[in-house]
């Protein structure tokens, strides 16, 4: 690594900071994702709670505190939330 690749890494750091504090940082671009709601997707599946976690490879307590709002699933569950709430969406759109 050179010192300008140094430097700049340094930079963004510094600027993580800033935002981590509350503090404006030039050229930020912030995205907001909702928060998914669990129990609105499982439903028009028709899918009981376990049959849907088990559908999606994670234990029912976990479905259950997902749609209770005392976890909020991350990451890949989070991404696999948002495509079967969109594809029930178009199922939807094409049955109605």
């Amino acid at each position: 690594m050179n010192e300008q690749h140094f430097d700049e890494l340094l930079d963004s750091v510094r600027d993580m900071g800033r935002h981590m504090r509350g503090d404006s940082v030039q050229g930020l671009r912030v995205r907001e994702f909702p928060e998914p709601d669990v129990k609105a997707i499982r439903e028009p599946t028709g899918l009981s709670q376990s049959r849907f976690a088990y559908l999606i490879g994670i234990n029912p307590k976990t479905l259950q505190n997902w749609e209770q709002k005392r976890v909020r699933p991350t990451g890949p569950a989070r991404a696999l939330l948002k495509i079967i709430e969109v594809n029930l969406g178009a199922h939807t759109a094409i049955h109605a």
